[in-house]
């Protein structure tokens, strides 16, 4: 793959949550001896030390995990090759919370913007000594100042949860792991592609190896979305790494799963009472973890270009979207909405929201225009006028502009089997002339954002759950 010369600041990105599948999941095939050993491969401090007034504990448990810029143990031909050169920012490039259910059967993942804005508590500079004020500030800033335990009491003073256990992960490991592991596989509907990190994808499913993983998980350029999209391809990649561990044998295998957890951990730092015993008991808890167990979010943002003199651009929060997100965990509840046996909405280029459609009959059953329309709308479409009798046709044919034909696409995955047929003159509307051929409506989404009903009471936070984001 072509390398294009990129930035000098790396984007760590999802490195960190490959942690986060390897360690909430790393006992459920293997036995305590295994995991002991691999306990001594994994850094100890003391992120809670000096910390009072905490929020207090509930049910299930909060991971944060936090992903560093360091690179020191990247060879100087893996800096070029990936585009990591230039010195560290020691602050926090990824900020994850994650809730583990309590009774082990959901995981909740809430990607936090690096550059979200927050005030951030009084403390003790650890370059200077000096004693600071309470201040704003960017929260990936918090690491830099205050290191662990100023990152930990700005993300409680901010959502209002307990952390039970604190995960930090340097990643120089992140590639090798992958492909250890023979890749994961990621879809996309659209080409990839952002010379900033050389990412190169083609519309469809790719197999990524270690060094293509770490160009997607950094990547932010691909879209307008910039960093807000980055969480959402990081989201993507933990559901589809996480596939590739609880599916493909590796926790069952106790050699295998030794060769992956080592090439990980040796890159971990974590607080010294996550251990052993933690760390078997939630593997044996989950060891029947599947995609469709864990649930994925981003903070909801009120502003993604707040001004603050002297920060400049920030991430605001919208603090009521976001307080229902931490509410509901904090009560131990779900995120997304559920539904037994569904199949995943297919994967799109443009939004469903976006496309205006007109039904016809041409079946000559009664009503079937009607139910179809109405199915569509469901589904996000917009739909127009009412269905007409189309005589008889046994194809189901969706009839385009060829000005719109990514929408037609669109319409035509909904619609499985359906013949594309382009006409000039028809304009921004799907013309569907539903046939003898139809047996139903499938549902779709765009691949940017993910969108996905929260449950109930949550209904404006959006929220994934991981069997919707793989590839089929």
């Amino acid at each position: 793959m072509r390398r294009v010369p990129g930035p000098r600041r790396p984007r760590w990105g999802l490195r960190l949550a490959t942690g986060v599948s390897a360690l909430l999941l790393a006992a459920g095939g293997c036995g305590h001896a295994v995991v002991s050993r691999l306990d001594t491969s994994i850094g100890r401090i003391d992120p809670f030390e000096g910390l009072n007034n905490r929020p207090r504990g509930s049910d299930g448990q909060n991971f944060l995990l936090v992903g560093t810029d360091g690179r020191d143990k990247l060879t100087p031909e893996q800096r070029k090759r990936y585009h990591l050169g230039g010195a560290p920012c020691h602050c926090t490039d990824t900020i994850m919370l994650v809730h583990l259910s309590g009774d082990r059967g959901r995981v909740s993942v809430i990607s936090i913007p690096r550059d979200s804005y927050v005030k951030l508590p009084a403390h003790t500079d650890r370059a200077t000594g000096e004693r600071l004020p309470t201040r704003p500030g960017k929260i990936n800033a918090a690491y830099a100042q205050g290191g662990p335990q100023l990152t930990i009491r700005t993300v409680e003073d901010m959502t209002g949860l307990h952390i039970d256990h604190y995960l930090e992960v340097d990643f120089t490991s992140f590639m090798e792991t992958v492909d250890v592991l023979g890749g994961v596989e990621i879809c996309s509907a659209r080409p990839m592609r952002d010379h900033y990190t050389g990412l190169d994808l083609p519309v469809g499913t790719s197999r990524l190896g270690g060094g293509e993983a770490l160009q997607y998980v950094r990547s932010r350029h691909i879209d307008g979305a910039a960093d807000l999209g980055r969480m959402q391809r990081q989201q993507r990649f933990l559901a589809a790494l996480v596939a590739k561990v609880t599916g493909g044998g590796v926790l069952m295998n106790p050699a295998k799963f030794h060769q992956v957890a080592t090439t990980l951990l040796g890159s971990v730092r974590a607080d010294r009472g996550f251990g052993t015993d933690e760390m078997v008991d939630i593997g044996r808890a989950m060891r029947h973890f599947e995609p469709s167990s864990s649930e994925f979010v981003s903070v909801p943002v009120a502003d993604p270009n707040h001004p603050v003199p002297g920060l400049g651009a920030t991430v605001k929060w919208d603090t009521e979207k976001a307080g229902k997100i931490f509410r509901a965990l904090r009560a131990d509840r779900p995120l997304a909405a559920r539904a037994a046996h569904r199949r995943a909405p297919a994967l799109v280029d443009v939004a469903p929201e976006r496309i205006q459609v007109r039904v016809d009959n041409g079946t000559g059953r009664e009503g079937l225009g009607h139910r179809v329309t109405r199915a569509l709308r469901a589904t996000g479409f917009v739909t127009s006028g009412a269905p007409r009798d189309a005589g008889s046709t046994r194809r189901t044919v969706v009839t385009y502009d060829p000005g719109w034909d990514r929408s037609a696409r669109t319409v035509a995955a909904a619609l499985p089997g359906a013949r594309l047929r382009a006409e000039y003159g028809n304009g921004p509307v799907m013309k569907v002339t539903v046939g003898e051929d139809f047996r139903q409506v499938r549902k779709v989404r765009a691949e940017d954002p993910v969108q996905q009903t929260a449950g109930p009471g949550d209904a404006d936070v959006t929220a994934v759950t991981g069997d919707q984001v793989l590839c089929e």
